[in-house]
């Protein structure tokens, strides 16, 4: 099992430099993973100081050499889903294939109230209307990284013929993992579709080992990642231990740690201390 450390995009976050020099860090320290939050700006707060996620992983990929590195989530409802296949791609190849795709639907029900990157730039609120929105953004994505020529006329979409290159250096693409409530069938559904799950249970914690032998089970032999944890650590670290253990005793190919936005000391101590393994 690998592990990442997943990372805010505002508050102290929002500075740029200070980002990146997290994800060195990360790197210097263990971590098998840097993922990033994408918010236009952050969370409820519509002054927070909030940086663009993309720009950030393309300048974590020319500063690291191993790291893997991507979102969890992007919004790809309030996304053009081209802009996003191509900004991708650039950090694929900056990378040399080192970028992982998570997407989702963005903040719904009540919680969306809460998100100023939907509620104060006209975004759409609806849940059905987004589910359909993000499952022909997803098509659209994929398509584009097929290096051939592709179009697409759906109902909230439409391109003309292009081919996207360069292409990207993952094959045959950069993988997509599918964010939301488990196990609520739409994100667990389109999950199975994609290439791997970053899911976590809509009673408000991370997935278990019942729930990762669920979905292991149901994506059957073929290769798919799961994602699990996403919360902060546990002060007592045998119960994180154990935790841990469960989830890759069931097939997990990846833990989470989440390093909330807090003071630069706290921050850097936090994903300095690495990754605590049990493998």
């Amino acid at each position: 099992m690998k592990y990442s450390v997943g990372l805010p995009t505002g508050r102290a976050c929002g500075d740029p430099e200070f980002l990146v020099e997290l994800a060195v860090l990360a790197e210097a320290s263990g971590w098998d993973g840097v993922l990033l939050e994408d918010y236009v700006v952050f969370q409820g707060d519509p002054a927070a100081p909030t940086c663009d996620t993309f720009a950030v992983l393309a300048a974590i990929a020319v500063k690291t050499e191993s790291i893997r590195l991507g979102t969890t989530v992007t919004p790809l409802t309030r996304r053009r889903p081209w802009v996003v296949a191509r900004q991708a791609a650039t950090v694929d190849q900056l990378s040399h294939g080192r970028m992982i795709l998570g997407v989702g639907l963005g903040d719904t029900g009540e919680s969306v109230g809460r998100d100023a990157s939907f509620t104060h730039f006209g975004e759409e609120r609806d849940a059905r209307r987004r589910a359909e929105m993000l499952d022909e953004a997803l098509a659209i994505v994929a398509g584009l990284w097929s290096d051939e020529p592709f179009s697409f006329r759906g109902r909230h979409f439409e391109l003309q013929e292009v081919t996207f290159l360069p292409r990207c250096v993952q094959r045959p693409r950069i993988p997509i993992w599918i964010g939301g409530g488990y196990p609520n069938r739409g994100p667990t559904e389109r999950a199975l579709r994609w290439d791997g799950a970053c899911l976590y249970h809509r009673e408000g914690r991370p997935l278990g080992g019942d729930d990762v032998r669920d979905l292991r089970a149901r994506a059957g032999e073929r290769a798919f990642d799961i994602l699990a944890g996403g919360w902060g650590r546990l002060k007592d670290p045998d119960a994180e231990r154990e935790r841990i253990r469960a989830v890759a005793d069931a097939g997990a190919t990846w833990w989470g740690e989440y390093i909330g936005a807090a003071d630069r000391r706290a921050m850097r101590r936090a994903v300095g201390r690495g990754p605590l393994r049990v493998d």
